[in-house]
């Protein structure tokens, strides 16, 4: 059994705080809006690239900094600093976009781009943390508290808003534009609020840090020196490898589908509140679920509750290729539910067996990095493709390839090998 202390728990919320950005904005209203509202572009396909551009160029800017600043934090004993830093920004830019008037297309882009950095730039941190706030015995069901606590506190946050935009004049709105741009200040609000937990609760036993240079640029340089050591070190974790490399292939899919569901089902001819209500489906399924895979992974083993997920995403994805009717889209959410939140949990936990723990920000760098990598390839694979075949449904079809990839490679990765690796690995350095 669990024992939830307060430093987990604290740790917990913040999935709770930080999930209000991904439900509410990058896999919501933000979609929906830029379309209607913001976007100046006069077809579907244009705004779909536009989306998918911003998406990828976030990704890319974390792509580049993830494992620099994962080897300083590690140094410097400095992932809650970081952590606090790009939560900040997160949270900032997500309340300005309340701001944005409407056709402002650039602006909302670049405002949605710096939010979408500070969201997946904080994760990096609050992952390597793990390592530190539990025993080893305890990631898997610790790990999926916080994914469970984060599906129910965004989806709570998302139904607030929801009724918000369908009655507007009980807030006082002209409008229902007038309410949607509000709720992006309910997200900054939120997302501040539920992190002040983490910010004072959470407290890492410091490691013996290695000396870095005073100065961002000497900093920066030594990181850099630091990240190429591991590279040549890492070699000899060949089941880590193994795993980034399949995690890579298959958080590709799943962070895609999140991005351009609401995308997808637009293009389909759905309006917005059947998708809307998908979402919410999506959210309070995956609640529950997140948990019970913890519960799954105590039984078959963590890897194999991966293999599990991916493989009813592989399949889910090619049904979803032939659906028309919305009741199949809700069908379809009740599926990714059960599945999303158990194979991030998972995949995170996994993870954290197999890397040495003094270097967690750093290892969790490369496992971020690798990710962000992949959502810059999905949604532009996806938009490009949508281009080229005029079809949304062989766009949404290519997305099967990363999870039929993905699984094939974490067929090949022995837990046991890879902590036999580690023992070494720890014992040389």
């Amino acid at each position: 059994m669990l024992a939830i202390n307060r430093q987990t728990f604290s740790w917990a919320l913040y999935d709770w705080a930080n999930s209000a950005y991904a439900t509410v904005i990058l896999a919501g209203f933000f979609p929906l809006f830029f379309k209607q509202y913001w976007s100046d572009a006069s077809d579907v396909t244009t705004s779909t690239f536009q989306l998918g551009l911003a998406n990828s160029v976030a990704s890319t800017i974390i792509v580049i900094l993830a494992p620099v600043l994962g080897a300083i934090a590690d140094a410097g004993n400095l992932k809650k600093r970081f952590l606090v830093f790009f939560a900040l920004l997160g949270i900032l830019m997500s309340g300005s976009l309340y701001f944005v008037a409407q056709h402002e297309t650039l602006l909302a882009l670049v405002l949605f781009t710096l939010s979408a950095t500070g969201f997946s730039g904080s994760i990096i941190f609050y992952d390597a943390m793990l390592t530190g706030i539990c025993d080893e015995n305890k990631y898997d069901m610790v790990s999926s508290l916080g994914y469970s606590l984060g599906y129910l506190g965004g989806g709570i946050l998302f139904a607030f808003d929801v009724y918000m935009t369908l009655h507007p004049e009980v807030f006082g709105f002209a409008s229902a534009a007038e309410a949607v741009r509000f709720s992006f200040l309910t997200v900054s609000i939120w997302w501040f609020v539920f992190s002040l937990p983490l910010f004072f609760n959470v407290q890492l036993t410091a490691t013996k840090s290695r000396q870095y240079p005073q100065g961002i640029m000497q900093q920066a340089l030594a990181g850099i020196r630091q990240l190429q050591h591991t590279f040549r070190q890492v070699r000899k974790l060949r089941m880590v490898m193994l795993f980034l490399l399949a995690y890579w292939l298959y958080i590709d899919g799943v962070d895609t589908i999140v991005r351009m569901a609401v995308d997808y089902g637009m293009s389909l001819g759905f309006n917005s509140g059947d998708l809307i209500t998908a979402l919410l489906i999506t959210q309070f399924v995956g609640f529950p679920a997140a948990l019970v895979f913890a519960w799954l992974a105590n039984y078959i083993g963590t890897r194999q509750g991966i293999l599990f997920a991916i493989t009813v995403y592989f399949f889910t994805t090619v049904w979803a290729t032939r659906m028309d009717d919305v009741q199949e889209f809700y069908l379809l959410a009740v599926i990714i539910g059960l599945v999303q939140g158990g194979v991030q949990a998972l995949s995170r936990s996994f993870y954290a067996r197999i890397i040495p723990k003094k270097q967690s920000a750093e290892f969790f760098g490369f496992y971020n990095m690798l990710g962000k990598f992949a959502a810059v390839l999905g949604p532009v694979m996806m938009g490009i493709v949508g281009l080229l075949s005029q079809s949304p449904r062989i766009a949404i079809l290519s997305v099967s390839v990363f999870f039929l990839a993905g699984a094939i490679l974490l067929l090949l990765v022995n837990e046991e090998k890879a902590r036999d690796m580690l023992v070494d690995y720890v014992i040389e350095k």
